[in-house]
């Protein structure tokens, strides 16, 4: 027995499609992933510039605030427009690698010339052992806390 046509289904036994999006609800959307991508590559940006150089903390610290303000702006837009799950779970991962950064640029800025010496000194070891003196020669330098 077939169930009638108007349980819900379309004719077909197809369920139906959802309502198809105004096209102001479509450029709010487009607005949305255009501010979650641009915040996914100022993260991205921070991270790998940060482990480009030292003498580039400034740009990585430049890119983290972006970061920051982007990340903002996206979930401000999803509590306002309810639009998509994924971009609320990509939004709140990337505020935690945004946090985590924002402790590693601190820590490098306190720490500014010790870290500097001791990317120097690994760029020019070649061996496990100047690696290793490089990294014991940068414990020396830091503060004790005891």
């Amino acid at each position: 027995m077939n169930p009638p046509n108007d349980a819900g289904g379309s004719p077909g036994g197809q369920p139906q499609a959802q309502h198809p999006l105004s096209d102001a609800a479509k450029a709010s959307q487009a607005k949305t992933h255009t501010l979650f991508r641009s915040f996914i590559v100022a993260v991205l940006g921070s991270f790998f510039v940060y482990q480009l150089d030292l003498n580039y903390l400034w740009l990585s610290a430049l890119l983290t605030v972006i970061a920051l303000v982007l990340g903002v702006m996206v979930l401000v837009r999803f509590a306002k427009l309810k639009e998509s799950k994924f971009v609320l779970f990509g939004t709140i991962s990337g505020l935690v690698v945004v946090a985590v950064q924002v402790l590693l640029l601190f820590t490098s800025a306190l720490f500014f010339n010790q870290v500097r010496d001791y990317q120097e000194c690994s760029r020019q070891s070649l061996t496990q052992q100047a690696a290793a003196k490089c990294q014991t020669q940068l414990e020396k330098s830091l503060p004790q806390f005891r």
